[in-house]
């Protein structure tokens, strides 16, 4: 069985040499707008690896950017379960709050990456320019 999917090239056992390959290619295609191939290249790696924080954020921000509300929330709220500091995952959870009408939620997790960066980073600053609208 597993030769079968190595064969066709989906594995749900990557190498730690192979996940970093696997998320630097999701990278590659977010960074082209090529969501949908991102999202299946980040779905292979959660399922070989169920405790990537990083690899749920950059779903949820692949689902988010074509407008895939649901998924992207529930991948973002992946991450945030096993790292709850993911300064990316609360940046882009609030981007879905505020994409998706919900301020009051965008403006607590603004407060909790104020506490995560008192000193200013980009996963702060960011959304605190977008609620304060410039």
């Amino acid at each position: 069985w597993n030769a079968a999917l190595a064969a066709d090239g989906v594995s749900n056992t990557l190498t730690p040499a192979g996940l970093q390959a696997e998320l630097t290619k999701a990278r590659g295609s977010i960074e082209n707008a090529d969501y949908w191939s991102a999202i299946g290249v980040l779905n292979n790696i959660v399922a070989s690896d169920p405790r990537n924080a990083d690899a749920y954020n950059l779903l949820g921000f692949s689902y988010r950017k074509v407008k895939n509300f649901d998924s992207a929330e529930r991948n973002y709220q992946r991450a945030l379960r096993l790292d709850p500091e993911h300064k990316g995952a609360l940046e882009y959870m609030g981007e879905l709050y505020l994409e998706t009408n919900r301020r009051a939620q965008a403006e607590e997790l603004l407060a909790l990456l104020e506490k995560l960066c008192p000193e200013g980073c980009e996963e702060r600053d960011d959304p605190r320019q977008a609620l304060s609208g410039e």
